[in-house]
């Protein structure tokens, strides 16, 4: 995967999409998740180096590997310690 820094532009939806092809079944709830996340990722401005989504199991456990951001695949989407002390930065930028 790859990330591409865009510097002096207004970021899209499409800019917070990733190259991996999305594997859920057809007529699944989560396709409409992901593209409103990316919609309201670029309505806030959010910075995807400043980005964290953290997932647990299941199909929509895979969130963070459609996103151009970072992400974690943890047990039942359990932030590790780390990750919940950074989110207090005021810097960060945090869900899942």
């Amino acid at each position: 995967m790859t990330v591409t820094t865009i510097t002096d532009a207004q970021l899209a939806p499409k800019d917070y999409a990733s190259d991996q092809e999305v594997r859920w079944c057809p007529g699944c709830g989560d396709y409409a998740i992901l593209k409103a996340v990316q919609k309201a990722c670029a309505d806030m401005g959010l910075v995807r180096e400043r980005t964290v989504f953290v997932s647990g199991i299941g199909c929509a456990a895979r969130f963070p590997y459609y996103m151009s951001t970072y992400g974690f695949h943890t047990v039942h989407g359990a932030p590790p310690r780390s990750l919940r002390a950074s989110s207090s930065r005021t810097q960060s930028s945090t869900s899942g």
